[in-house]
């Protein structure tokens, strides 16, 4: 059985047959969005690939949506349908769809995404070919030369199933400065919490924003295709390839995400930038004593392999024990080994299961059981310190700090 067969929540969509060399298709899910035209214009203006790409807008709602959001749906088809006719061409074709009155256990930003990135799929099996499927956000705008940097990029890197693409939410500008106060905290906590990881050795440690994938078709339905889940979508996504080898941070181009505030889901960027602006631009991340521990037990793993539990485990900091007893570590860690015929399969096994999911898992310990989180500005000094081997000054404004990660998290 097809992927489509067995995990398609709808039937084929669009009938208008694809260009012969299409290679690219964007996915963008729009809810009760006011905007969506100046992201359309945004794509529009790219420079175009050594292929024709079109872009799948999954207008949505739920069958509990109120009547003001399916009154701006409409609105926005509308204007979509109108917009798209003018401007699909040969090389870039737009295919505007409303679904309506999705059931409400499901109906949110990971199905909408999924709907998308399934007819994607269905419109590259047409041709038979393994294309590239890619997720936008409807209030997003991108670098000029998107198309041309993704088509490149899997060009050239052959193996590569999926990649994240580097992204900067807009800091300044004409919108409200307590707004951009806030998303610089927020995508400041985003960095730190990657780049802590990074430093404590931990290797699935990547980006997870929806409106900065792409994903080879093949391998999305190998993978068994983007959650429904209402928030979060992106992160359970992407670390479906993380443990794989053959996922990729995309640097040469740039997603710019909205900073505006947002309810439309329970977590992620709106939500936070309205909790900030609530709290008075305070917000909380991690605290630095957990990703010391982390890194410790990370230098462990190698000794997994070839040590007996109960000798290493004298080493493991005391305070992840309960943790790892919890998990049932030690028959994990002997099962891993009876399955791995040398050092590199054993490691290759064990991040698998001590994967993403599990690292924040155990964060999410340490913080209730230890160590409280602490403000953003405080963990990014530290961990900017440790990584420059020098002490930040105290005088050190968040914008910098975070300037100072987006030029790190792009060095090629």
């Amino acid at each position: 059985m097809s992927y489509l067969e067995k995990h398609a929540f709808l039937d084929q969509l669009i009938s208008i047959p694809p260009q012969s060399d299409l290679g690219i298709i964007v996915v963008i899910p729009a809810y009760n969005e006011p905007d969506l035209i100046a992201s359309l214009k945004s794509l529009h203006r790219c420079g175009k690939p050594n292929c024709s790409v079109e872009v799948i807008i999954v207008i949505n709602d739920g069958e509990n949506s109120p009547d003001n959001v399916k009154l701006q749906n409409a609105t926005c088809y509308e204007a979509a349908q109108k917009w798209s006719h003018l401007r699909s061409g040969i090389q870039i074709k737009y295919h505007p769809l409303y679904i309506q009155n999705l059931p409400k256990k499901h109906a949110g930003v990971g199905l909408a995404r999924k709907i998308g990135m399934d007819e994607a799929v269905r419109r590259f099996e047409s041709l038979n070919r393994n294309g590239v499927i890619t997720s936008f956000d409807a209030d997003s705008t991108c670098s000029p030369n998107y198309f041309q940097e993704i088509h490149a990029h899997f060009d050239q890197h052959e193996k590569c199933d999926a990649c994240s693409i580097h992204y900067e939410h807009p800091i300044n500008g004409s919108g409200d400065n307590n707004t951009y106060a806030a998303i610089v905290l927020y995508e400041l906590h985003l960095r730190y919490y990657i780049n802590a990881l990074k430093f404590a050795g931990f290797q699935q440690a990547v980006q997870t924003v929806g409106s900065a994938i792409a994903v080879k078709s093949k391998a999305y339905q190998q993978q068994g295709g983007m959650s429904k889940r209402k928030a979060g979508e992106d992160f359970y996504f992407i670390h479906k390839f993380t443990p794989l080898g053959t996922f990729k941070e995309l640097k040469t181009t740039t997603i710019f995400p909205s900073p505006r505030v947002s309810n439309r889901v329970p977590f992620g960027t709106g939500k936070a930038v309205g909790e900030i602006l609530e709290n008075e631009r305070i917000y909380d991340t991690y605290n630095p004593e957990s990703f010391k521990i982390l890194k410790q037990f990370v230098h462990l793993v190698p000794d997994f392999y070839s040590s007996i539990y109960s000798t290493i485990k004298k080493q493991i900091a005391p305070q992840l024990i309960p943790f790892l007893e919890e998990q049932g570590f030690e028959n994990i860690l002997q099962e891993i080994k009876t399955n791995s015929t040398d050092q590199p399969s054993f490691k290759k096994r064990f991040y698998r299961w001590f994967n993403a999911f599990r690292v924040m898992k155990l964060l999410h310990f340490l913080r209730d059981t230890h160590f409280p989180n602490v403000g953003v500005r405080e963990a990014s000094m530290w961990l900017i310190g440790e990584l420059q081997e020098q002490e930040v000054s105290e005088k050190a404004a968040v914008v910098d700090m975070l300037l100072w990660f987006r030029k790190i998290d792009k060095k090629v």
